[in-house]
């Protein structure tokens, strides 16, 4: 399909993005907390697999051309570790809440630009490294390492920080020998299949206003998934992507209303450090873009 760059609808399309995967969040966080976290992500995934498939036997080729790739065992790492990440960071959202979650987790992307260089060989200059310690100076400041009161359990989003940056350069590789619908299709089936092995293990029965909530983290899943590819078809991935970090203003609004959550100033300075750091970054990327 042919890209158009219509930036406005993109913009509409990625803050609804935002918004329906920061109410997954908050979902994900009420079901976590009463069940396993492997079951919920387990019955997630069995939803987003259906999605995917779907996809894949209306594009061209069906889900055989979507199923190709030449880099299976680098797809299956991809699917695996991302469907480990969300169970950290579920996990993360029932010990230290959204908020606080949702703040160390904004660094992923320079984590992403970090690594670039020595994973994909990509060449990282001085500004955007000198971004990457300001942004990391806005992490020590949330988590406070040497103050008395700090708590271990906070490195958990760190990790799972460091699980979906080392995701996303993965797919940049895939990307070089396999189509999107390809990545995405791998994506869905293998975490629900790796999800399925370790989730069944702790199945436990579930009220029925719970599966009400169930039903809604699926759908809003689906949903989420299916606008943000429409948002990068309908514009250009440079225009809207720092629009993404409004999923940060919005988690912290719910688990505020909903989870009864404050934001410490440390926090709020070390987000503010971190956000600005990587609308930086990004944009010496796209600096960079343009002059090739």
């Amino acid at each position: 399909m042919s890209q158009s760059n219509n930036i406005p609808l993109g913009i509409a399309l990625m803050v609804a993005t935002t918004f329906v995967f920061a109410v997954q969040d908050g979902l994900s966080q009420h079901l976590a907390g009463e069940y396993n976290v492997l079951m919920v992500v387990m019955i997630r995934y069995w939803f987003f697999a259906a999605f995917v498939i779907a996809i894949a036997r209306r594009n061209p080729g069906g889900m055989r051309a979507a199923a190709h790739t030449r880099q299976p065992l680098l797809q299956t790492l991809r699917g695996v570790l991302l469907a480990a990440e969300i169970c950290v960071m579920v996990a993360a959202f029932t010990i230290l809440g959204l908020v606080e979650s949702h703040a160390v987790f904004t660094c992923y992307p320079l984590l992403v630009a970090a690594l670039s260089g020595p994973v994909l060989g990509e060449r990282v200059g001085w500004r955007r490294w000198a971004a990457i310690g300001v942004g990391f100076i806005g992490v020590l400041i949330i988590l406070q390492p040497g103050m008395s009161v700090f708590d271990p359990a906070a490195v958990i989003p760190l990790l799972s920080a460091t699980m979906f940056a080392v995701y996303g350069l993965l797919t940049r590789y895939v990307a070089r020998r396999d189509s999107t619908a390809t990545s995405f299709f791998w994506t869905g089936v293998t975490g629900a299949i790796a999800m399925t092995f370790a989730g069944v293990w702790f199945w436990e029965p579930m009220a029925a206003t719970d599966w009400m909530f169930m039903g809604c983290l699926c759908v809003t899943g689906v949903t989420g998934h299916w606008l943000l590819i429409r948002c990068y078809e309908v514009a250009e991935a440079s225009a809207v992507q720092p629009f993404a970090y409004l999923q940060l203003v919005f988690a912290a609004l719910i688990g505020i209303s909903f989870f009864g959550e404050t934001i410490r100033s440390n926090v709020a300075i070390g987000v503010g450090l971190i956000v600005a750091a990587g609308l930086f970054t990004f944009w010496r990327e796209r600096q960079k873009a343009a002059a090739h």
